[in-house]
């Protein structure tokens, strides 16, 4: 058992933890990781995908973002205790290999990378959009292309230039969350000066027909909606691999989940099905948050929303770029991606896999804009059920892994999961159930989701398998777990 090394400091192109001689560099501060951890559980999802499951459960869409966000707690935890023992580009990807195989760890970084580059697609036609309303002058396309181009050179510069970015741009929405929250919650008391809100009050969460108008089913029906907005909270495990201190950046981040998701989720959700009724025509047609900021008669809401969105969207295509190239560096670095892919440059920025990624995204945005209703829609929903996946993995990686780091170096457990092994088990039974309640929905297209992410996961698992024949399986000796 070898000392695990430290990341060098910036400058200085040696190894990062667990990865000698990779060439990362430990560029991002500790102000970086910090908002890197609190940006990553606000997605644009969360602004923009709201409000159909308003629509769907009333105010019960609290009960489904509360179950979501004890999943992602859990989940985030087992994460928690594999990275701060082994603190890797790689993340659940490297765990994944040490403890499950080689197969597992090629096919769940695959299926992440694909995940992450549609993403960036699906943000970068979302922010076009945005901008175009603003300045028609320039087409949509026109805007994809610059936000894709202006993110890729600040991922190219350096990880401490998308640290940078990533630290404003997660500011913006920390703080108009925040802000949000506050405005709202005292309207809703009754107590915000110049305001009197006739629709706003706790009465909006049993009116109405109650506080389960839909019935108790739409609780799970409301979690297949909201479910992939949490997508990203694992960002934090990756980048602190780039970090000075990646265990204590990795412990701050898992510790520090719980507040994060009750008050920017559970929180900001709250405001808004108290301010209005559930079933307003205003949530439908403006979206929630939009809705919510006009019913307090603040000007220009929807001008105002649309900056955080696009706010979130940039974070959102900041952060998907930055992890889809790790990913694939550490795939590279481990032999299951082109060893091009490994290599880095004197700044310690892995180009190849940065421009892969991006490559990969303007493709599919231009799918987007010929093709959407065929091979764009294929991409978006054959990759939709991939954050399941990666969850699940976690899950039996974990129960691994905990006996592998007990023999190996016990001193390293320094985050653990909470009653181990019985809750991870019972994390994993709940996504598995979630799966197979996707498979019995028609009406959001969750069965065609599971089953073209089944599809596609088949396949890269099948490439996996034969890959590891012809490879021969691990060469003896070789450890990811230093």
């Amino acid at each position: 058992m070898t000392t695990q090394p430290t990341l060098p400091k910036a400058g200085h192109a040696h190894g990062a933890p667990g990865e000698p001689g990779s060439g990362l560099q430990a560029g991002l501060k500790n102000r970086h990781l910090s908002m890197i951890a609190i940006g990553g559980v606000i997605g644009a999802g969360l602004f923009v995908g709201s409000s159909s499951g308003i629509a769907t459960a009333g105010p019960g869409i609290l009960l489904s973002y509360a179950l979501v966000g004890t999943l992602v707690v859990l989940v985030m935890r087992m994460l928690g205790e594999m990275s701060a023992a082994n603190p890797t580009s790689g993340s659940f990807s490297a765990h994944a290999d040490r403890a499950l195989g080689r197969w597992a760890g090629f096919s769940i970084g695959w299926l992440y990378w694909f995940f992450w580059v549609v993403v960036l697609a699906v943000e970068a036609t979302a922010g076009a959009s945005i901008l175009e309303g603003w300045i028609p002058a320039v087409p949509q396309w026109g805007w994809a292309l610059i936000v894709m181009v202006v993110l890729t050179a600040t991922n190219l510069v350096s990880v401490g230039s998308y640290g940078e970015f990533e630290f404003w741009f997660a500011g913006i929405k920390v703080v108009a969350i925040g802000a949000f929250i506050v405005v709202g919650g005292l309207a809703v008391f009754g107590v915000l000066p110049g305001v009197d809100s006739e629709q706003a009050g706790l009465g909006n969460l049993t009116g109405h027909g109650g506080f389960l108008p839909n019935g108790p089913g739409a609780i799970l029906t409301g979690v297949l909606l909201v479910v992939f907005s949490f997508m990203g909270s694992e960002i934090a495990t990756l980048a602190a691999g780039e970090s000075e201190d990646p265990q204590r950046a990795v412990t701050k981040s898992t510790n520090s989940i719980i507040w994060r998701i009750g008050v920017f989720y559970l929180g900001s959700i709250f405001v808004v099905v108290t301010l209005l009724p559930w079933d307003s025509k205003a949530i439908a047609e403006q979206g929630s948050y939009v809705a919510a900021l006009d019913s307090l008669g603040i000007a220009h809401a929807g001008q105002i929303m649309n900056f955080i969105v696009l706010t979130s969207v940039l974070s959102c295509l900041n952060s998907g770029l930055y992890t889809a190239s790790r990913m694939a560096f550490s795939l590279g670095r481990r032999g299951d991606a082109p060893k091009v892919f490994a290599k880095t440059t004197s700044r310690g920025v892995p180009l190849a896999a940065i421009v892969a990624s991006v490559v990969f995204g303007f493709v599919a945005v231009f799918f987007n804009y010929k093709f959407p209703d065929s091979v764009f829609l294929f991409l978006v929903n054959s990759s939709g059920a991939v954050a399941l996946f990666v969850w699940l993995v976690i899950c039996f990686s974990q129960l691994r892994m905990r006996k592998i780091i007990q023999a190996e170096s016990p001193e390293k457990l320094v985050v653990k999961m909470w009653l181990y092994p019985y809750l991870t088990w019972a994390t994993a039974a709940l996504i598995v159930f979630v799966l197979g309640y996707m498979l019995t929905d028609t009406e959001h297209d969750g069965r065609e989701t599971v089953l073209l992410s089944l599809l596609v996961a088949a396949v890269v698992l099948v490439i996996a398998v034969v890959k590891e024949k012809i490879r021969g399986g691990r060469p003896a000796g070789v450890k990811v777990l230093d």
